[in-house]
């Protein structure tokens, strides 16, 4: 049973855990799933009735998404501290295309080369990860969401603007691994 909760889970395990989620939060009357919103949770949580758009029932609408943000932290405390030491598994093509950039230091779950604080202090380093955070936030709050919430409950719940927000983060995602990075490397 320990190798269950220490080694990755394969596709057809994970995929539908993550599938049957969405079900579990229409039974619990929950209609939304997501990361992003929950900065807006703890800033009501912490500042109440200062702030306009921070006056609202956090408790009823976000604090089981506190909780689940809280499980992400706690989960990976626990697998960094007793899950083991992993090897990202990717494929010879993308290692070969990653050396062509620069990146060679494939020993943890991200490069050295580009997420590491000396990294941070060269250009390329800024770009990826100040640049790349602001444009992660302005994007989940321009889109109403994350990838996460769109993806998983948006298109089950058959929403058209989650579609249009999957279909624009798929784009970028093209648009910074085709274009971008090349130009940034």
């Amino acid at each position: 049973m320990s190798g269950f909760f220490s080694a990755p889970w394969p596709w057809y395990v994970a995929g539908p855990v993550i599938g049957l989620f969405v079900p579990a939060l229409l039974l619990v009357g929950n209609r939304t799933f997501g990361v992003s919103s929950n900065l807006r949770h703890m800033c009501a949580a912490l500042a109440p009735r200062r702030i306009e758009h921070f006056r609202y029932d956090w408790k009823g609408v976000g604090l089981w998404n506190l909780l689940f943000v809280l499980g992400i932290g706690l989960g990976g405390f626990l697998a960094a501290e007793w899950g083991g030491t992993h090897s990202i598994a990717i494929s010879e093509q993308t290692r070969i295309a990653l050396q062509r950039l620069g990146i060679h230091d494939f020993s943890g779950l991200a490069p050295m080369e580009v997420f590491s604080w000396s990294a941070l202090l060269t250009i390329r380093g800024f770009v990826c990860v100040v640049g790349g955070g602001f444009l992660v936030g302005f994007g989940t709050s321009y889109a109403g969401g994350c990838t996460s919430g769109h993806a998983i409950s948006g298109l089950a719940d058959l929403q058209v603007p989650s579609l249009v927000a999957v279909c624009g983060f798929f784009a970028g995602g093209l648009i910074g691994t085709f274009v971008v990075l090349p130009l940034i490397f």
